[in-house]
Order: C-alpha cells, then structure tokens, then sequence
C-alpha cells in the first residue's frame, strides 16, 4: 500500500524558505544565464534526437527555440564568462549545424550523386506588359555574402 505524502511542518517549511535564501543571497545572475545557456543547449540536442535513447523526444520547433534563446543569450554570456564563451560558441555551432541538417530534412538518392555546387533556380520572367506585380520591399536589407550563399545559418529563415 502506498501512503500520501505528509504536509510539511511549519518548521521544515521554515528551514526551507532560510535555505532558499541562503541560495539567493549566494548565487549571481552570470550564474544563472551561463547555466540557462548551456541547459538549452543540452535540451535543444536531446530534442534533435542525436542520442538513440531520446529519439521518442524529437522536436525540431523547440530545437530552433533553444537556438534563438542561446544565441540572443551570446552578447551578455560575452561579457559575463568571456571564460566560457569558446566552449558555449562552439556547442552552439554544432546544435545550429545538426539543425540545419534535421531541418532539411533527408537528402534524395539522386541529389547525393550530383556535384556539391548550388544552383539558383531562374527567376520568373516579368509579363510582357511591364515588371513583376510585386517588387521588392525598401524597408528589407539585401542579404549579404554569406547569406546569400547559403553559408550563414539565420533563424527563422
């Protein structure tokens, strides 16, 4: 048989509250942003599903999250654990790479053949009474080099 769990006593409850103080009064905001940093990290990489025992937990949608979160994360952890910052960039390198894999999704037999080069499919040609109905937006920046050779990983795109 098994027996509900007893309500704490008021002086447990006491020594609780003195024990989470004591917690508060000893730990930094550094603390909890590195420790918040690598947590994504690790959540993110058992929700791509790299090891066999967390296949069943796959999520890419909270993979991006947890990539987005630690990567507007980087400036502060720059300045509070310029110590940590080489190894969190470089986990943080490797979860966007297996993402960007994952995201893709698997590569066609036919397309693992073909030679490593990026074709660019030809625009649209305009009708034949003027330019295209839409042009491009002002208020958007063209991509730069990077990104427009599809090197750079850029959330949500």
């Amino acid at each position: 048989m098994s027996t509900s769990p007893r309500e704490p006593t008021e002086a447990e409850l006491q020594e609780m509250r003195e024990a989470y103080e004591a917690e508060l009064a000893r730990i930094t905001a550094a603390d909890v942003i590195v420790q918040t940093a690598v947590t994504l990290i690790n959540l993110a990489g058992r929700r791509l599903g790299l090891d066999p025992e967390s296949q069943a937990e796959r999520d890419i949608g909270q993979v991006r999250d947890a990539i987005d979160a630690v990567r507007g994360l980087m400036p502060v952890l720059e300045r509070l654990a310029p110590e940590d910052i080489a190894q969190l960039r470089g986990a943080l390198s490797q979860l966007q790479m297996a993402y960007a894999t994952e995201a893709a999704g698997p590569v066609p037999a036919s397309a693992s053949d073909a030679p490593a080069t990026a074709q660019t499919p030809a625009p649209d040609p305009a009708p034949p009474d003027g330019p295209s109905a839409q042009p491009p937006e002002p208020d958007e920046p063209a991509p730069g080099p990077a990104q427009s050779s599809g090197r750079l990983w850029v959330p949500g795109s």
